[in-house]
């Protein structure tokens, strides 16, 4: 079973573009490549992993393309597309020609419509999105993970995977309400869940694993361990440590399950999630 890191990053930093990383995060102003995660994955025993988003353009799309294509140790791309164009129909036939494209991914985390997920433009990309085998990444605060059931509901075929347990205030250990909205949209058996992203949500400087359990007990206990998989949003996790710290604390939580279930959690259910080869 190959070993997956189902979520990181890869940009060459452009301050105009990437005007979201802010000066208290001056560790992410510089270029992260393949050539910079490679000997890391390779540390860590990886077979490979998926490139996910950063920018909302096609001109991204070509970017991460060419990393997959020119490295093959990249499994995977979940690029942007805008799910609202006239012309969804032909921008999806036209991506679908590269096998490395796995998906898409929009940034609805920072929309200002908080239930934009479920206007009508929006939904009908959505639609069109099985026909082609593409899987959607869904990135959303708390706040919004209240409307993600009655998207996916709509489409009981397609794959969705949420992206960071949906970021919950773990500095602030805010879990309750958090908690019930995770439980009923894991009731949709279409979504799995990315155990990643959740050191950025602690406090950077003193998170323990500790921290973590509550938050992750709720995801495996509403989704199972075969709709659950890791993610180590590099670089973006560099904000709240190493590489090492973050498997770490993933392998500290998923040590009591199963070797099955271990495999399924570390490329598994990524691989089959996203029709790795």
């Amino acid at each position: 079973m190959l070993r997956i890191d189902s979520h990181q990053h890869f940009w060459k930093y452009n301050a105009l573009r990437d005007s979201w990383i802010t000066d208290d995060m001056a560790v992410l102003q510089d270029d992260f490549l393949p050539k910079h995660l490679q000997p890391v994955l390779e540390h860590f025993n990886f077979d490979g992993c998926v490139v996910v988003q950063a920018d909302q353009s096609a001109k991204e799309n070509a970017f991460q393309l060419q990393n997959a294509k020119d490295n093959p140790f990249v499994k995977g791309v979940v690029g942007w597309v805008d799910l609202r164009a006239d012309n969804i129909n032909e921008q999806l036939a036209d991506l679908s020609e590269h096998p490395e494209m796995k998906g898409f991914r929009h940034i609805l985390q920072g929309e200002t419509d908080r239930a934009l997920m479920l206007k009508t433009e929006f939904v009908n990309g959505i639609s069109k999105l099985k026909k082609y085998g593409f899987t959607y990444d869904i990135l959303v605060f708390p706040d919004q993970l209240k409307y993600v059931p009655e998207l996916v509901a709509q489409f009981p075929d397609q794959l969705f995977v949420l992206d960071h347990i949906a970021k919950p205030d773990i500095k602030n250990k805010h879990i309750t309400e958090w908690a019930l909205d995770i439980q009923k949209l894991a009731a949709h058996e279409n979504v799995y869940c990315k155990a990643s992203g959740m050191v950025t949500e602690a406090d950077w400087k003193y998170w323990k694993n500790e921290d973590f359990t509550p938050y992750l007990d709720v995801v495996f206990e509403a989704f199972g361990a075969n709709r659950v998989m890791y993610g180590s949003d590099w670089p973006v996790s560099l904000l709240a440590g190493a590489y090492g710290q973050v498997i770490d604390l993933a392998k500290s939580y998923v040590s009591k399950l199963s070797e099955n279930e271990q495999a399924l959690f570390w490329g598994g259910n990524a691989t089959k999630f996203y029709n790795l080869k």
